[in-house]
């Protein structure tokens, strides 16, 4: 078993994409002030980098073309400033540094051009090494205690022993997908070390429907719709996108950023609901007005094949077993009640959600340590001096599409360079 007992520069706990980001940062500053560091990155897993090996279908969404605070929820004024520390375009150039070239697709998202993970997750290793961070991977922290006396700093306990360090830089993530290592420890040393954690819950999550609902027929469709959360019967949420029916229930871009709020409320213990307008393009009344024009130009032609013209056959069919209407009605025969029912249906359709599909399965942690007492200059704790946070494990969570990665990068290159340049909180020079 070997001891790490003697004194490090800094000591970043987590070895995801902020952990690995702040220690290139830290190593970087470092040597380009003739500042040498001794910098030990540990990691709990085996393997490190699961998360981002996951991460995009196994492709790694690394950032979005546009990103701006109203993309992330959070204290936003604090999220403006961290951003603006590190905006996409530094992103696309750093990673152009680490030999990756990235590529934007329609929607926004930008990934490596080799469409690979590992791409990404070689870079960082490789650049770590290049600028001499150790990585102590199967290293999990148990422990993190501030020294007391003449000596400044905090002793780490780790499965393999103990570390002193002058500073730390807690990276271990949120509680999403803890396969990969997240499973929220890094709160419960946040909360020794004095901080308070506010409710994490998932977000960025698929969510289960009832049984008696039609998705398992329809799963692997995907259609554009509306999506409206309203809490106690107040619109919290509204947005458009699209959505994946699965055997499960629904996932997709817009389900996946409005399941915080679902979540959120139904931690809480407050009435939540999902709508959905089928029709995003229509309102109930435009709606309305379309079918009495498709009775009066084809008024044969039966009700899924009409509406055939609006969503997909397959799922006018089975809105229609559900509803129970006949869709081999021809339109212009549809009774008005039928009528009635189907365009309420297609336009405000009560979604039955019975609950989300849990940590597993969650993308990202809404929650965490809150960014008000975080200098956002640094990263370093208003609390505890020489004691930074970034990533996951802060009060930040951003909508699907890259922006939780860039949020790693931004705060990890704060927290780099601050270590490396013992940046006080209030500015001034640390001796």
């Amino acid at each position: 078993m070997s001891i790490h007992d003697d004194m490090h520069n800094v000591a970043v706990i987590g070895a995801g994409a902020a952990g690995l980001a702040a220690s290139i940062f830290a190593a970087e500053a470092a040597a380009k002030g003739d500042r040498p560091q001794r910098i030990m990155l540990l990691d709990g897993a085996k393997t490190i980098g699961a998360k981002i090996l996951v991460s995009g279908g196994g492709r790694c969404n690394v950032t979005h073309d546009v990103v701006t605070p109203i993309d992330f929820f959070g204290n936003r004024h604090i999220i403006k400033n961290v951003l603006a520390a590190f905006p996409v375009q530094a992103t696309i150039d750093w990673f152009a540094s680490l030999g990756v070239d990235l590529k934007r697709e329609e929607t926004g998202k930008l990934f490596p051009v080799t469409d690979k993970a590992r791409t990404i997750l070689s870079a960082l290793v490789n650049r770590c090494h290049e600028v001499g961070v150790v990585i102590r991977p199967d290293h999990r922290v148990t422990d993190v205690a501030c020294l007391t006396g003449s000596e400044a700093g905090f002793v780490i306990h780790h499965t393999h022993g103990i570390l002193q360090a002058k500073k730390v830089i807690l990276a271990t993530g949120g509680r999403s997908l803890p396969k990969t290592g997240s499973d929220g420890f890094g709160y419960e040393l946040a909360r020794r070390l004095g901080h308070r954690v506010t409710a994490t819950t998932p977000a960025l999550v698929p969510l289960l429907l009832d049984e008696a609902l039609f998705h398992k027929d329809l799963s692997g469709i995907s259609q554009e719709v509306e999506l409206t959360t309203t809490v106690h019967g107040r619109v919290v949420d509204r947005r458009t996108g699209s959505l994946l029916w699965t055997h499960f229930g629904i996932s997709g871009p817009v389900v996946m950023d409005a399941s915080r709020f679902w979540t959120s409320a139904r931690e809480k213990g407050e009435s939540v609901d999902l709508s959905v307008n089928f029709l995003p393009a229509l309102t109930q009344e435009s709606a309305r007005q379309w079918f009495m024009e498709q009775a009066g130009g084809a008024p044969r032609r039966s009700l899924t094949k009409t509406l055939a013209h609006l969503v997909t056959e397959r799922f006018a069919e089975a809105l229609c077993r559900y509803l129970g209407i006949n869709g081999q009605t021809a339109i212009a025969q549809l009774p008005r009640k039928d009528r009635d029912r189907m365009l309420v249906a297609l336009t405000k359709f009560r979604l039955p959600v019975q609950q989300d599909r849990g940590w597993n399965y969650a993308e990202v942690t809404a929650g965490g340590v809150p960014l008000e007492k975080i200098n956002f200059r640094t990263m370093e704790s208003k609390l505890v001096p020489s004691l930074y946070l970034v990533g996951e494990i802060l009060d930040c969570d951003g909508r699907i599409g890259g922006f939780n990665f860039q949020w790693a990068w931004a705060t990890g290159l704060l927290a780099g360079r601050a270590v490396s340049a013992n940046v006080r909180t209030d500015g001034e020079a640390r001796r």
